[in-house]
């Protein structure tokens, strides 16, 4: 093999060779060698919500390190494909560059990635999406999935797995015409709830709360919000005002778990403030 030149790895090409090494069963890493696809999810899922985490906190100089880190993970399931002669990186460029190319058809006019629209041809926002819907039915069928709901994950989050069941749904006209419906859903869940919590019926208890936080999550859609990250930012919120308490209980030296529900509550209301 030739030497690469330490000064300028910059080239996708660098990084495909680098995976070839560090897989190579003679003189690659160990740790690497023994990896297979399924060991290496929850590696991906992990670097997956490290650039969400730089991007929430607007750390753009440490994002382009998580993006490559991303980047490094797909590498490392096509050299383990490529390894199996299922499929190499090249062929995950392909198909992609060939779907996006498909369900963009206002772009790329005759179905190739050199054809382009004339000016002033771009259709409506609402045209765009009824295409890529249609584009996107079309694909699921020739996969064999007839169901509108077919192709999400299991194993996405919940709250993420529920929005986009919600939007499949509502795409086929299943939804409520206004946010008033599903205002009107958050109190009947909410009554229901109560019910289950009077009669002190625990399984109840958990199917009601599973219908509020779906009908919590259809508000969130219907506002054009997305669930996941509207919780992200108030669990975020809250460590950054729980945290605040402990520096000012740290300060005055006292024991946080002694204080009283009156004291923690003043400093929660100054964090508040602040």
């Amino acid at each position: 093999m030739t030497e690469r030149n330490q000064q300028s790895l910059s080239s996708l090409d660098d990084l495909l060779y680098l995976m070839q090494r560090l897989r190579d069963p003679i003189t690659g890493c160990p740790w690497d060698v023994k990896q297979t696809f399924k060991t290496i999810v929850p590696y991906t899922l992990e670097e997956v919500y490290e650039v969400v985490d730089t991007i929430e906190r607007e750390d753009y100089p440490h994002l382009r390190e998580e993006l490559g880190d991303l980047l490094f993970q797909v590498v490392f399931y096509s050299e383990l494909a490529d390894e199996q002669t299922l499929f190499n990186f090249n062929d995950v460029v392909s198909t992609v560059v060939k779907k996006l190319v498909a369900r963009h058809p206002h772009v790329f006019p005759e179905g190739t990635l050199g054809s382009m629209r004339q000016p002033g041809q771009l259709p409506e926002e609402a045209g765009i999406k009824k295409t890529w819907e249609s584009i996107k039915k079309s694909e699921r069928a020739e996969k064999g999935h007839y169901s509108v709901l077919s192709d999400i994950p299991a194993s996405l989050p919940a709250l993420t797995r529920a929005q986009k069941l919600q939007k499949r749904a509502a795409n086929v006209g299943f939804d409520w015409p206004s946010i008033d419906g599903v205002l009107n859903k958050l109190a009947e869940e909410t009554n229901e709830l109560n019910e289950a919590i009077n009669q002190d019926d625990q399984g109840g208890i958990e199917e009601e709360l599973g219908d509020l936080m779906f009908t919590v999550v259809n508000m969130c859609r219907h506002f054009g919000l997305d669930a996941e990250m509207v919780l992200r930012k108030s669990s975020r919120k809250f460590e950054y005002r729980f945290q605040y308490i402990e520096k000012q209980v740290k300060a005055k030296d006292l024991v946080l778990s002694e204080m009283s529900l009156d004291e923690l509550d003043r400093l929660w209301d100054e964090a508040k403030q602040r």
